[in-house]
Parts: C-alpha cells; structure tokens; sequence
C-alpha cells in the first residue's frame, strides 16, 4: 500500500501537477489613494493622493544640494492610480491627445476600486499605441519595515508588482472591462536579468469584465520531455518578475478618438524555481551576499527613478498657477 502511494504521488510530480504555483503579480484594488502629500509648498488640500504601502521618498537622490528641508518633505510619490502614466506613440504626441489620456480611480459594484484609463488615440486612419506604466520602475527590492525589524518579504511583493521565485511562466491572466472596441492588449513585465517581454491577452472587443488569458505556447506540462538542468543555490537571488505595464494597441481601420477601459488585477501561474526545502545552515545570515547586493541594486533602482521624478518636482514648481488673468484695475484698486 505504501509502495503504491509513494507510486502515485512520482506520476504526480511527473505530470506536473504539483508544482505551478498562481499569484497576483499587481492587484490595482491595493493602489488606493490613502494618504495625503503635498505637492507644492503652499499646497492647502488635504485630500488623499499617494498610496502609503508603496510610497517612495526620492529626497535623498543625489540630485544636487540646493533644496530646502520644505521641498524636501514633498518630494514622494508612490503607485496611487492617478499617478500611473499613459505614454503615446510618437505620432500621436499632440497637444490633445497628451492631455486626454490619463489614468483615474474607478469604482466598480463587482470589484470595488479598478484603475480607469483613458486614451485619446488620433482620429486620422493609421496605426497606433499608448502604453499604461507605472509612475516610477517597481523596486524588486525595497524591504518591509514590520514593527522592529525588516520582513524578508519585499514592500512590491503580494499583489504590489513583484513576484518572486519564477522560474517559467505558464499563464498571465488580466481582469479587464471592455466596451466593445476591437482594440488589442499585451502585458509588459520584467524579468530578473532586466528583460522586457510582451505577451498579446487579445481584444477587447465586448462588454463588460472579462478575464483574457495568455497560455505560454513554449511551456512544457511533461516533466521527462524538458531540458532539466541544475543550477547553484546559494548566493544565487531568486528569479523574480515585476509589472510593467500595459500595451494598447489600435488598428488603422478602427474607431480612434477617445477610449476608455478598466483594469482590475494581473494574476500569474508559474513554476517555481527553487523549492522550499528545510536547509541545515543559514547561509545568509553567515554571509549576508544577498542582502548587499540587492541593496546595491535597490539604490540603483531608487537613484535613476529619483532623478526622473525631482525633474518633474522641478517642472511642476516652475508652472504656472494662474488660470485666468487679473482684472485690469483690481491691482491699483487693492494699492
């Protein structure tokens, strides 16, 4: 009997059942605004406008030495879903199409908060594209502070934008709401050597939510069919993917002008790469490899979004606040 058993669990590894494991790579229900940061210095709205779970202080970028204490306390931003960005193709950079496209919190009966997108594609016939991505590029190692210590969970992990110990994907799956456009729908990630890779969901031809799937064509379920191979443990980090977007995609045939639709999550069935086992030694915390070297990689992350993100802090204090122009004679009248 225990022969047998020890029989049928072999067959069930073979077949690959047991080992894929699905996570929500990015949950935008988790991106609501919840906390208040001013954005100019005389900034007296107190409304929410950055997420606290994944806000991100870029004062400390060497960016110079001439800011005030003040203008530093307002140089942070998180991925709130107002913040996220909508970027045009090139030709389609226009005035209008620029200030027409844009991201906002939505609220959904079935979901609760999505994120809504719009888009503002050229109304001439040829071909076009705007990508949703997030205002900064996820930190795949930004460390969670909990009570006196540090989580070995990272802050972007559960549902934030990072997945960690991917080995080969499987499936990518997206909650999106369509309104019958017959536009098209990659997601974008990246992978722990720094790759970029799109993988086509489909069209967003009907009405309502929908959950498109992506099956990778290159997977392969049988265990005896794959090249298996060894690889070193430690210090080896483990393989990880991050969110990086959404590709949008617009036929020349089709309806341009503007388009709306709504996303609420991004989930990933994926192999493991290396198995949770009980090891005899703590190799980490004899020789802390890991840990410098992805904080090396964490403040070189945290510098090159920190220099992006003072330079529109820069630009922002630069722009002008007057939506009209003062009356003629009101100045002399208040001398």
């Amino acid at each position: 009997m225990k022969k047998a058993l020890i029989f049928v669990a072999i067959v069930s590894l073979m077949a690959g059942s047991v080992f894929a494991e699905e996570a929500i790579l990015i949950d935008f229900g988790l991106l609501v605004a919840d906390e208040f940061v001013a954005v100019g210095l005389d900034d007296e709205d107190d409304t929410p406008n950055q997420n606290a779970h994944t806000l991100m202080d870029y004062s400390s970028v060497r960016f110079g030495s001439s800011f005030t204490q003040e203008q530093k306390d307002v140089m942070k931003t998180s991925l709130a879903i107002a913040n996220w960005e909508v970027e045009l193709a090139s030709s389609a950079k226009t005035v209008t199409n620029m200030s027409l496209s844009y991201t906002r919190e939505a609220n959904s009966r079935q979901f609760g908060t999505v994120m809504g997108v719009r888009v503002h594609f050229p109304v001439e016939p040829h071909n076009s594209w705007a990508i949703i991505k997030p205002p900064f590029e996820i930190p795949a190692f930004e460390p969670l502070e909990e009570g006196d210590g540090i989580s070995s969970t990272s802050r972007f992990e559960e549902g934030y934008g990072v997945i960690k110990n991917v080995g080969t994907i499987k499936s990518i799956a997206v909650n999106v709401y369509g309104l019958n456009f017959p536009h098209g729908l990659s997601t974008i990630v990246f992978d722990g050597n720094g790759t970029k890779k799109s993988m086509f969901m489909g069209y967003l031809d009907f009405d309502g939510w929908g959950e498109l799937i992506w099956n990778n064509p290159a997977y392969i379920q049988e265990v005896r069919n794959r090249d298996l191979r060894l690889f070193p443990l430690y210090p080896e980090s483990m393989p990880f993917v991050k969110f990086a977007g959404f590709l949008l995609q617009r036929d020349a045939a089709t309806v341009g002008g503007n388009f709306i639709t709504y996303f609420k999550d991004v989930k990933v069935i994926y192999d493991k790469a290396v198995l949770d086992t009980d090891r005899d030694i703590d190799d980490e915390s004899l020789w802390r490899i890991i840990q410098d070297r992805e904080t090396a990689r964490k403040l070189w992350e945290m510098e090159r979004f920190g220099q992006s993100q003072v330079l529109r802090y820069l630009d922002a204090r630069k722009q002008a606040t007057e939506s009209t122009f003062t009356p003629s004679g009101t100045q002399d009248q208040d001398q």
